[in-house]
């Protein structure tokens, strides 16, 4: 029998992710607020990575706070996006989605000028269209959860992609 790794050499082997969280922010009409980094080439939903030993949430509603100036609660956890290593990115990419709320369109942005050009409350057709295909697939099941009570979990490891609804009692595939 052999004898059991010492903790420290035990979690050193256990693999990794990076973690980011965002924030499904929509209008009562039902658009979409989407934001233009001025570091890449899509449109994305408010948020980010998390930081070392932050909770996910915390992470949801600083990173929505920085990038757009709104003060939000991360509600209900909506969607969770496993992307597996891609190019020069060795460990997967876990993404969640937090449902934070319903605004007035002529509520005050502040944008984040170091890091975003532009943000703007579109249908979530044109949302699906506008953000990377990366993240087009949790944006249309943070959607789906938000009006389902569900939660979505999204598998992304190319070239096809899933979605299933994770819900007490459900098992089907999307």
């Amino acid at each position: 029998m052999n004898a059991p790794l010492p903790a420290a050499e035990w979690f050193a082997q256990l693999p990794t992710a990076y973690l980011s969280a965002s924030g499904l922010i929509t209008t009562p009409d039902g658009r979409v607020l989407i934001v233009d980094p001025n570091y890449r080439e899509h449109w994305t939903l408010p948020g980010g990575v998390v930081e070392h030993g932050e909770p996910p949430h915390r992470a949801c509603e600083r990173e929505v706070a920085e990038e757009v100036g709104l003060d939000v609660t991360a509600g209900r956890f909506l969607a969770c996006q496993w992307n597996g290593p891609r190019g020069e990115r060795p460990r997967p990419f876990l993404s969640l989605v937090f449902d934070c709320g319903t605004i007035s369109p002529d509520t005050g942005i502040t944008l984040q000028t170091e890091e975003l050009d532009g943000y703007d409350f579109v249908s979530p057709d044109q949302a699906s269209t506008l953000v990377h295909p990366l993240v087009a697939p949790r944006l249309t099941a943070a959607l789906r959860a938000r009006t389902s009570g569900t939660v979505e979990y999204v598998v992304r490891d190319e070239p096809s992609a899933t979605t299933r609804d994770t819900s007490p009692g459900k098992a089907s595939v999307h």
